[in-house]
């Protein structure tokens, strides 16, 4: 199956008038838990690799933020020791807090509805810890929200966008509305709710969000 994909790119390309570059196409079998089948053969001149940066968020194959999280961990520490250097030549400390928001706060919150459900509890506290700290240093505010505080905003807001815009590229994928013939209260939505599966869970984006505005 995987080479019969890879052939079909490849005549896609040709029939295009492109080239596909075998160099740097790279391959990733996602798996799950422990009990998963063995994964197929790699394809001939593919490199098969564990985890990949897709658009600036570093996925593994076993769908888990470990290897995200290490990244903005080790970008972190190097900014705090820039900062450590900036201070030390007079910079004010409204400025360092800006400098923060802009290098460590927005890398955090960046694409973070995609991948923050994929964090186990030792990813975040490993992003508590980096926030604690930077406080301590005097690096950002103390009111600086938790990090489970800025994944809520930031799926929130994400959420809102989707909802309320028909042409929306996730908004074909929300559910269909249910009717509800009597209203008793507000609700955040109307859609019906998913089933919760192995593979469809909180990690997904659209679920994590339809349960937690479903009461």
């Amino acid at each position: 199956m995987c080479q019969a994909e890879i052939e079909h790119l490849h005549t896609w390309a040709t029939a295009n008038n492109l080239q596909l570059n075998r160099a740097k196409t790279k391959e990733i079998v996602f798996s799950a838990g422990r009990n998963c089948a063995l994964p197929p053969p790699p394809c001939p001149d593919i490199k098969r690799e564990t985890s990949l940066r897709v658009l600036g968020v570093i996925v593994n194959d076993k769908l888990t933020a470990v290897d995200h999280v290490a990244m903005l961990m080790s970008s972190s520490s190097r900014m705090l020791y820039a900062m450590r250097v900036l201070r030390a030549h007079g910079t004010p400390a409204t400025s360092l807090h800006d400098i923060f928001h802009a290098t460590v706060v927005s890398r955090i919150e960046y694409a973070a509805p995609a991948w923050s459900g994929m964090c186990s509890a030792t990813d975040r506290a490993r992003l508590d810890s980096l926030l604690r700290r930077s406080k301590r240093l005097g690096y950002c505010n103390d009111d600086l929200p938790a990090i489970a505080d800025l994944f809520s905003t930031a799926d929130d807001e994400f959420f809102r966008r989707v909802t309320s815009n028909s042409t929306h590229v996730l908004h074909p994928y929300l559910p269909v509305k249910t009717d509800i013939r009597y209203e008793l209260r507000t609700r955040p939505h109307c859609m019906t709710l998913i089933n919760k599966t192995k593979f469809l869970n909180d990690t997904d984006f659209i679920i994590r969000l339809l349960y937690k505005h479903s009461y």
